[in-house]
């Protein structure tokens, strides 16, 4: 049995029994400071929306009695961005110390080892939820994992490449929920779409922070080749988007509606292009709201067949 330490008997050899408080009221608060910062490492926000394009794709696919495989993939998705996340984060921590110096590395709430530590048991999670689900998802999950992190390492400072890697990232999340209940055939479209539209979109975020990327040293499509052509290239491939849209309906597997709807979001698409050459800023703001209506057209084209 451990002894009982009576305060009073601390007090008489010496020692300060507020000082036994205090340090235990430190203690719980970089504990708490620690489990926030281990959460602030994985972006809730960005994991939570990358669960839902997953869902979205699930759904998309029109499969029945898939709950079960949706919810696996929802949660596969949303522990590999966690990952990823904090991945960046432990490989970002010198400029985040300057940039950021409230992220949880800098400030002291979580130490580098323990970043790549949680990285490495979230992506470890990622992988014992994704070998539950068909093979052809567990491939996806597999090449996404190595992409989350080939991304920091390597593909971040490299002009395009990085902006293709993030547009397969996005576009993949919408595959994956396809994948997991069987069926490629219409999220395989959304995916191709939200791939080239996000390319688009990540291009003109570039061009809106040029003047702060060149001042930071940072490698970027329009440091390297000028803005306007890097718009150029972010309206050609939006082009071959607003080409794919149609097929779900040429094809035959949506109707009008989603012809409708995907036809707006192409407009709102081609709108913020045209507008990046003027006002970058602008541009950003409603081009995601194209993307988000394409993705809706999706959705509405599998909700109309259900009723």
């Amino acid at each position: 049995m451990a002894p009982i330490i009576n305060v009073r008997d601390l007090w008489r050899a010496g020692a300060d029994p507020g000082s036994f408080m205090f340090q235990a009221t430190v203690d719980r608060d970089d504990l708490s400071d620690t489990l926030r910062g281990g959460m602030e490492l994985t972006r809730p926000a960005n994991c939570v929306a990358a669960g839902v394009l997953t869902a979205t794709g699930a759904f998309v696919a029109g499969i029945d009695n898939a709950a079960v495989a949706t919810a696996v993939a929802v949660a596969t998705t949303a522990v590999a961005v966690a990952a990823g996340n904090a991945v960046n984060d432990y490989f970002d921590r010198e400029i985040d110390a300057i940039n950021q110096p409230d992220r949880p590395i800098p400030r002291g709430a979580v130490s580098p080892r323990g970043a790549l530590a949680f990285a490495a048991a979230l992506f470890g999670l990622a992988v014992a939820l994704a070998v539950r689900l068909p093979p052809t998802a567990i491939v996806i999950a597999v090449v996404n994992l190595v992409a989350l992190v080939t991304y920091t390492t390597v593909f971040k400072g490299t002009p395009g490449l990085g902006n293709g890697l993030v547009s397969y990232l996005v576009g993949s999340t919408f595959l994956f929920g396809g994948a997991a209940v069987g069926s490629l055939d219409a999220p395989l479209v959304l995916a191709v779409l939200a791939a080239l539209s996000t390319f688009t979109r990540e291009v003109i975020k570039d061009v809106e922070d040029l003047a702060g990327d060149r001042e930071k040293g940072l490698r970027t499509l329009p440091v390297a080749i000028g803005a306007r052509r890097s718009l150029w290239v972010g309206t050609g491939t939006l082009a071959v988007a607003v080409a794919v849209s149609p097929l779900p309906y040429l094809l035959g597997t949506f109707g009008a509606a989603y012809l409708a709807v995907v036809a707006v979001a192409d407009a709102v698409m081609v709108y913020a292009c045209y507008e990046a050459f003027a006002d970058p800023t602008a541009a950003q703001a409603h081009f995601k709201y194209g993307t988000f209506l394409a993705a809706v057209a999706f959705v509405i084209g599998r909700a109309v067949l259900l009723v």
